[in-house]
């Protein structure tokens, strides 16, 4: 059945529909609203808003967002970076930039304005450091590091678990801790699965079911036998299992270490490497369309840096 679009708001408090003739003001927010409809993380809304302040504080809030041009955007970014007052850093700058972007495009997409004024801005990219990941060679010296754990004379599943199902579904180190048992299908003919679940409902877009190595159940229960396992997967803190990840370094002489960050970024390589399809790995990762756009020039240049087999 095809989804069908939300009634418009009625009624004596329902905002009035937006034109190119709307203020800034009343364009952010509903921008705001759309923004936490969409499920939006916070921390991205209040950057997204406190940047259109900015813009407001520079054209007036009472301007018509139809006569916002790209000169003025461009003087807007000007006046940022050399006349404000205020510093503003490259990564400041460059967000700012998407903030425009984002906004305007979202204005042009439901038709209040033409064309994007925004689109001609240039973006110049952030230079970041590049994630550290794990080659071949070194996951292959991991697994046989936890293997090595899972088989000795105190036999201990839970660093092999740990490491295998960062691999191989690139959760964060949040996800990780709050998966309950009940969100591990094991039993699908499809082969073992995981249900990524989130309690606030702003963030229920990020909800995913990922798939699990066919071995996973069994070191499972090898694991839960060993740590009486009832409720949650990984009872402890965090800092327990950055410990445990620390000790497989130790173990595969690693001399970089391991993280929960490293382990992800290796799963992202290794699916974009074997031709994963880009949305797909988009939402197995639970990322943003905004959010994918540098993650997936990283993969670009990690693949090409990494090399195979080796």
């Amino acid at each position: 059945m095809t989804a069908q679009l939300p009634l418009p708001e009625i009624g004596p408090d329902a905002p009035p529909p937006l034109t190119r003739r709307s203020s800034l003001r009343s364009a952010t927010a509903a921008f705001e609203r759309y923004m936490r409809r969409k499920g939006f993380s916070e921390h991205t809304v209040k950057a997204f808003l406190y940047d259109l302040h900015i813009l407001a504080q520079f054209t007036g809030p009472g301007v018509a967002v139809g006569d916002i041009s790209t000169h003025d955007l461009e003087q807007f970014v000007h006046w940022l970076t050399h006349e404000r007052g205020v510093e503003c850093t490259s990564k400041s700058r460059a967000r700012r930039v998407t903030t425009l972007k984002v906004f305007f495009g979202w204005l042009a997409e439901t038709e209040v304005l033409h064309a994007n004024p925004a689109d001609p801005i240039v973006h110049q990219p952030v230079s970041t450091s590049m994630p550290r990941v794990l080659s071949d060679a070194e996951i292959r010296r991991v697994l046989a590091a936890t293997e090595a754990l899972r088989a000795a004379a105190k036999p201990d599943a839970r660093p092999h678990l740990l490491v295998t199902l960062l691999l191989h579904t690139g959760i964060k180190k949040g996800e990780c801790m709050h998966i309950a048992l009940e969100h591990l299908d094991l039993y699908d003919p499809a082969g073992p699965s995981l249900w990524i679940r989130y309690a606030n409902p702003r963030r229920r877009h990020k909800e995913r079911r990922l798939s699990l190595p066919p071995h996973w159940p069994e070191v499972l229960e090898e694991y839960r036998e060993q740590y009486d396992i009832r409720d949650m997967l990984f009872p402890c803190t965090a800092r327990n299992l950055e410990y445990v990840l620390r000790h497989v370094a130790d173990q595969a002489e690693l001399s970089a270490g391991l993280s929960f960050e490293m382990l992800r970024w290796t799963c992202a390589v290794r699916d974009y490497r074997a031709g994963m399809e880009p949305d797909a790995l988009r939402q197995k990762l639970g990322l943003s369309k905004i959010s994918w756009r540098e993650v997936k020039i990283k993969l670009e240049q990690l693949t090409a840096r990494l090399p195979v087999n080796g």
